[in-house]
């Protein structure tokens, strides 16, 4: 399973934001991945995530896989939201 973003926070997605992403990943049986700027990294990794260094405008695909894949993504959908981080990307 899988689903992509658009970075809209002015800020990218910089340390409080990926720190809330990587603590949310990690409770989760499943394996989460990022992938952007042709580069995968798993989701439980924060020097992962902002090694990224994401900027607005940027598109990132979070995929996981695993027995609870759908609510990862769904956890990390909440956090995009609640952090104003950014959009989903059809």
């Amino acid at each position: 399973m899988q689903k992509t973003y658009k970075i809209t926070n002015e800020d990218g997605i910089h340390a409080r934001p990926a720190t809330a992403l990587v603590n949310t990943a990690s409770k989760f049986k499943s394996e989460v991945f990022a992938e952007a700027n042709n580069r995968k990294v798993t989701m439980k990794s924060i020097l992962g995530v902002l090694s990224f260094g994401l900027e607005p405008g940027d598109l990132v695909t979070f995929i996981a896989e695993g027995e609870d894949a759908s609510d990862v993504l769904e956890a990390l959908d909440e956090i995009f939201a609640k952090e104003s981080i950014g959009i989903a990307h059809a």
